[in-house]
């Protein structure tokens, strides 16, 4: 198989259309359409349904791309270890996280992380669901359940604890509650029901209490953590949050300080291939360091 028209296939079959793979080839539209004749008519069988809005991969097309793209991922993570030097890492680095940890943790401590390594090019993917690290969708995941597929190394990073918040704004109009049942009588605000959480049991707020109330109504659901702090944050109620979300904050106050929701345990993972990588090493070690100096 050519190796040429191979890579000019993944490349249309990662962008959708002749035209923006082209763009991403420094090609012409004519002659990457050229590039996909040939390598249909190679190997005798359709690789794309031609359409006015696009195309559409086959089901023989289907099969050639996510062989093309495993492919590809290896060399790039092959070629990324052959440049990166063990006494000076250096090179691109890719870390996924959930919005909320990523946003509140981890980016303001990007910076010292870059004044030590300038040479490694650091990216953020912050997103709730879990990228494919096996297929270079990231390099590490810093993931809140413990990864189950064999092939990914992890290192257990912390333990993240929950307790209830309000701003100091929402507690002088409605009061500070004083018992766990007096949460029934205040606005709490929650994830929704429905939808998929980046950690379990995300709503153990709405039954807390011993034995367990009754489900609570919030006035507000919110399908983001970082979100839920936001509203806390503008007085709207009260909600469970991570202790690291509010480190620091003068203004966010913890309410019922012996009510204390399930722990989540967080993993720092990377795929096997990737244990030899300076890169991975430096940065496991940075975070390991600042997980040391917090005090939540």
């Amino acid at each position: 198989m050519d190796w040429d028209k191979l890579r000019v296939f993944h490349a249309v079959a990662e962008a959708g259309s002749f035209t923006h793979a082209g763009e991403s080839l420094n090609l012409s539209q004519s002659a990457v359409s050229r590039q996909i004749s040939a390598l249909e008519e190679s190997l005798n069988v359709p690789l794309f349904h031609r359409h006015a809005r696009g195309l559409i991969l086959t089901e023989q097309g289907e099969l050639l791309y996510h062989t093309a793209r495993d492919v590809f991922a290896k060399l790039s993570m092959t070629e990324a270890m052959l440049t990166e030097s063990r006494e000076h890492p250096k090179g691109p680095l890719k870390i996924t996280t959930t919005v909320a940890f990523g946003t509140t943790w981890l980016t303001p401590r990007a910076r010292e992380f870059l004044q030590i390594y300038p040479d490694i090019q650091l990216s953020l993917l912050l997103d709730d669901t879990e990228l494919d690290l096996g297929m270079r969708e990231a390099d590490i995941a810093i993931r809140m359940t413990s990864p189950r597929q064999p092939d990914l190394i992890q290192r257990h990073l912390m333990t993240i604890r929950f307790h209830v918040y309000g701003h100091v704004s929402y507690l002088k109009r409605k009061g500070v509650p004083k018992t766990i049942q007096e949460l029934d009588n205040h606005d709490l605000i929650a994830y929704p029901a429905d939808m998929r959480a980046p950690i379990s049991n995300i709503n153990w707020l709405l039954e807390a209490g011993d034995p367990p109330q009754g489900t609570r109504t919030p006035i507000m659901r919110v399908n983001n953590v970082y979100a839920i702090y936001k509203a806390v944050e503008s007085g709207l109620g009260m909600a469970a949050l991570p202790d690291y979300m509010v480190e620091g904050s003068r203004d966010m106050v913890r309410v019922l300080p012996e009510l204390s929701g399930p722990k989540v345990e967080t993993y720092f993972v990377y795929a096997e291939e990737l244990r030899h990588s300076k890169r991975i090493a430096v940065f496991r070690d940075f975070l390991v360091r600042k997980v040391g100096e917090t005090t939540f």
